[in-house]
């Protein structure tokens, strides 16, 4: 089972969409309750975030036995006037290459 973690107080750069979004990429199978641990956000905010998602077309998900398998659509544009060229797979892919060099940056020191 995942642990709790203190929420983030102020403001960040990503929105918890964008959160949300990016743990479904590395684990399409993630529990909400994982999600919402990851992200450091309430299970009840990470249900709400999903059906947003899924009612904007960023996301899709089918029932597997008692737990969901989230599809992400990597060619929907982005909802912010501003990134009108960007989609979720750009997004994604900027999030995923900042994971694999912190990841190898803890390879490294340790």
């Amino acid at each position: 089972m995942a642990e709790a973690v203190e929420p983030h107080m102020g403001w960040t750069f990503l929105t918890n969409h964008a959160r949300v979004l990016a743990a479904i990429a590395s684990n399409q199978r993630s529990r909400v309750r994982d999600i919402a641990a990851h992200c450091r956000l309430t299970e009840r905010a990470v249900q709400k975030i999903i059906s947003d998602l899924e009612a904007d077309g960023y996301l899709t998900h089918e029932r597997e036995g008692r737990s969901n398998a989230y599809q992400i659509q990597p060619g929907t544009i982005l909802r912010h006037p501003a990134e009108a060229d960007l989609t979720v797979a750009d997004l994604l892919s900027l999030l995923l290459q900042h994971d694999t060099e912190r990841a190898d940056r803890a390879e490294e020191t340790s």
